[in-house]
């Protein structure tokens, strides 16, 4: 409900200042905020000592391992950092409503991309390619190129609601990402006489048939999430959904136009309901990625089907089956076929209006160098990385060398990860939508096909409005 709130205070903004210049993603906000991009001569740390920023961060192993070099950074700068770490379930209010401000602080910010759409079209995000192609201001050994590129990729978008992410302004840089994939447990596999981690869809339903209480009542075969939730949606249910060639939005006569009422987003929705219904947990629809993490690693639910992220890899080496979890790719409808993975990025952007960017920049450029996300990952919990150097550094490797699976499963699946979704500034509310339209599916208190007519004409009205 927060993130309802969150759109609804954007889109009023808007209306209020007329800021929005359809089209081109930039703002008339009157912003005199300074051009620091714009600086010459030869790079120097030093450039803006004396200054003062303030950074917002979510609670998460990221903002922990970034706290623990501050120090480091504010010597080799003289850049004075003030952070402020909040969690989760406050913090992209506290964020949507720092920028809307347009006081200019926070100088920099933590964001998903799904944020990022509604901080863009609001005029509150400086785009960063000027500063990563001023030498003045990148240091010649960043190494841009070292950087995942779906991510990105993920993170450019031209403004134009409608139109797909990968190309025009970048939003932001990353600082760590998360894939899906599925995690099973050997010992639940071993002991239901499957032999083969499930690779199509069908394989998967008759692995559900065999792990059905598993380990005695209550156990079940799959956790997946299923609360009224925008996060049910953007995992491993918008993966599947675009790999049978489903769609949430079309341009049409000039206007976005929702798809979730398509053949394929039809008979998508009828594999996921089965899925549920045979493999799932008896309280599926209250299910959120913790608790499915939870239930997998106590040995209630014999598979996840969610993020590859830190939060599985090492939260799991403390429970009761974390020595029995390893990591496939997810299942497809047939055997070849190509995984597309819908992607969450942690990323850091920049506050148009920041009367500090050239040290907001300083400070955004350190924090996704190749030193620290190495550190990062390898001595913190950040994952998945989003350079390539860390992946194959040794400390890394060796790191992971216990979560069978995992790396392989990120290198099948990464090169085809990118946002499924169409970007469009109604993003929270059309997605709460369709989590309360599959409940009802699973329910059956609406056939498919009904429920996701519904559906439709409630997103045409929400991106209409």
């Amino acid at each position: 409900m927060k993130l309802r709130k969150l759109t609804a205070a954007t889109g009023i903004i808007l209306l209020m200042t007329g800021s929005w210049v359809f089209g081109s993603g930039q703002s008339s906000n009157g912003s005199t905020a300074p051009k620091d991009s714009s600086a010459s001569g030869p790079f120097d740390w030093k450039r803006f000592s004396g200054k003062e920023i303030t950074v917002y961060m979510v609670e998460h192993s990221t903002s922990t391992a970034l706290q623990s070099k501050l120090k480091d950074f504010e010597a080799q700068t003289g850049i004075k950092v003030n952070i402020q770490v909040t969690p989760e379930a406050n913090y992209f209010d506290q964020v949507s409503n720092a920028l809307s401000s347009r006081s200019g602080t926070p100088d920099l910010f933590m964001s998903g991309v799904y944020q990022l759409w509604d901080y863009f079209t609001a005029g509150n995000v400086e785009p960063l390619d000027p500063y990563l192609s001023n030498p003045s201001l990148t240091v010649s050994d960043y190494d841009f190129n070292d950087i995942v590129s779906s991510t990105i990729g993920a993170l450019r978008w031209d403004g134009v609601p409608g139109h797909p992410v990968g190309t025009g302004n970048l939003l932001a840089l990353p600082l760590g990402c998360e894939i899906y994939s599925l995690a099973y447990n050997k010992r639940a596999f071993e002991k239901a006489g499957i032999t083969k981690v499930p690779e199509t869809y069908d394989e998967l339903l008759e692995a559900c048939d065999k792990l059905k209480e598993w380990n005695g009542p209550g156990s079940y075969a799959i956790a997946l999430r299923g609360a009224r939730d925008w996060g049910t949606i953007h995992p491993a249910y918008m993966s599947t959904y675009a790999n049978f060639g489903a769609k949430d939005f079309a341009i049409e006569g000039g206007k976005l136009v929702s798809k979730v009422n398509s053949p394929e987003s039809v008979k998508m929705n009828q594999f996921w309901v089965e899925l549920v219904k045979r493999g799932g947990s008896p309280q599926w629809s209250t299910t959120y990625w913790y608790i499915g993490q939870a239930e997998l690693g106590a040995g209630k639910a014999a598979m996840q089907w969610d993020a590859d992220n830190n939060s599985i890899q090492v939260n799991l080496q403390n429970m009761a089956e974390g020595g029995n979890i390893a990591f496939a790719p997810m299942p497809v409808a047939k055997q070849g076929d190509p995984i597309k993975s819908n992607f969450w990025i942690w990323s850091m952007g920049m506050n148009a209006n920041s009367k500090n960017k050239g040290a907001a920049w300083l400070f955004l450029q350190y924090f996704t160098g190749k030193a620290f996300l190495e550190y990062a990952s390898v001595t913190g919990n950040n994952m998945d990385p989003v350079r390539t150097s860390t992946w194959n550094s040794s400390g890394f490797k060796a790191k992971m060398a216990t979560q069978e699976g995992y790396i392989d499963t990120f290198n099948k699946t990464s090169s085809n990860a990118t946002i499924l979704f169409t970007p469009q500034p109604a993003f929270f509310q059309t997605t709460l939508d369709w989590a309360e339209s599959l409940q009802n599916m699973v329910a059956g208190t609406s056939t498919v096909q009904a429920a996701l007519d519904t559906l439709k004409q409630r997103m045409d009205r929400a991106v209409q409005e």
